[in-house]
């Protein structure tokens, strides 16, 4: 019994030409190149205050401890922008004190927010009082405190962002509502009977379409397109506002492609006084012509489309007054990220000079940014390195 060693092909010159596949090189050495980069990769020690490889660590880059900044800082982070390692808000996170960060998620079904007043006597009727509501067909239906019991009845405006379209179906009875502070929502979105009596109450469809809306100071008029117009337009409301407001975030995931839908909070904010949104939209003004303080700035965090989404899905961001940075910088992080275009700047390149442009500027501010740029040196420098073992390959 013999047993060839070697080529398959043996002396046969048409061996590639019958067996076509035979002739593909095996792509075994490639492969196990790339899985030992990437298990060595899952398995490399992490920082975890940076959450940056051990070796890229940021907290020894900082001159000084945290900075005491005067101006409170809230960053509405993209739940899918936390892991990227070009995301500067780590930075800020090390750098600053008076910071609060706060992850958002796309609505892909359904999200419902309440809206309380940090001023409960400012602008706000009796529990007992009744409020008018609009829903998605723009229908006014009249609720009363007194006389709901959450939900029982059926309730079902969703809008298809798509094609325009309504469709019907039963709203859930959702225990998970009761469980926080002993509230609970009627099948329009309204938080009834708690501790706290919200002052706006409003449910969005994907990208930010307002399916319903409740308030207290201006009723809907009939078939009216339920938006935030007629708050924006009304000065006692947004007097109210000013003081300051609490909002709290439902987000509504639909279950396996069935009607069947779970709940969860994702996340609640509190607004105070004086708080302003840096975001450049149509009704932003630039640091000179602010009238007040400024004590509360709100950024948000992401590539610039998922910014724009999160501030469409958002729509309370619109009561608060808007702020763009009036500077034609080219980002730090432009060689290794997209920047849209001239003022596209990192969120940490952001809260800097916004902090400066309102008179917030202390020892060791700059010296975040030198933080940033060197991390931007060392993802450059990572990707010439995978680049290099890929072509050697």
């Amino acid at each position: 019994l013999r047993t060839r060693i070697g080529s398959p092909a043996g002396n046969n010159p048409f061996y590639f030409i019958l067996n076509p596949r035979r002739n593909q090189k095996p792509k075994f050495s490639q492969t196990l190149t790339l899985e030992m980069v990437s298990q060595a990769t899952s398995k490399r020690p992490m920082c975890p205050s940076c959450s940056k490889p051990a070796r890229l660590c940021l907290c020894t880059r900082l001159k000084a401890p945290s900075i005491e900044n005067s101006v409170g800082v809230t960053i509405l982070q993209h739940s899918l922008e936390k892991k990227h390692p070009l995301n500067s808000t780590r930075i800020a996170t090390l750098g600053l004190k008076n910071l609060n960060v706060l992850s958002v998620s796309d609505v892909n079904f359904e999200a419902r927010f309440a809206i309380r007043l940090l001023d409960p006597d400012c602008g706000m009727g009796s529990v007992g009082s009744e409020v008018k509501s609009t829903s998605l067909c723009g229908i006014q239906s009249h609720k009363n405190f007194d006389h709901i019991d959450g939900f029982d009845s059926q309730c079902g405006s969703i809008v298809n962002s798509e094609h325009g379209q309504f469709s019907e179906y039963p709203e859930e009875k959702n225990t998970s509502l009761n469980k926080l502070s002993q509230q609970c929502f009627d099948p329009i979105g309204s938080v009834l009977r708690g501790i706290d009596e919200p002052a706006i109450t409003f449910t969005i469809a994907k990208y930010g379409v307002i399916s319903c809306i409740t308030h207290h100071w201006m009723p809907q008029i009939q078939w009216q397109k339920p938006n935030f117009d007629q708050l924006l337009a009304c000065p006692a409301a947004l007097d109210a506002l000013a003081k300051g407001f609490v909002v709290k975030k439902l987000q509504k995931k639909q279950l396996n492609k069935s009607i069947e839908c779970e709940e969860h909070e994702e996340f609640e904010i509190t607004v105070p006084p004086g708080s302003v949104l840096l975001f450049p939209s149509e009704k932003s003004v630039g640091f000179e012509g602010l009238d007040f303080e400024v004590k509360n700035m709100i950024v948000l965090d992401g590539t610039w489309a998922k910014a724009k989404r999160m501030y469409n899905e958002n729509p309370w961001l619109k009561l608060l007054p808007h702020l763009k940075l009036d500077l034609e910088k080219v980002s730090l992080y432009c060689e290794v990220r997209h920047q849209p275009q001239p003022g596209c700047l990192s969120t940490i390149e952001s809260i800097v000079y916004a902090l400066k442009a309102v008179g917030d500027d202390p020892e060791g501010l700059d010296n975040l940014l030198d933080v940033f740029e060197s991390m931007v040196g060392d993802q450059r420098r990572c990707k010439d390195e995978r680049l290099s073992k890929i072509s050697l390959v």
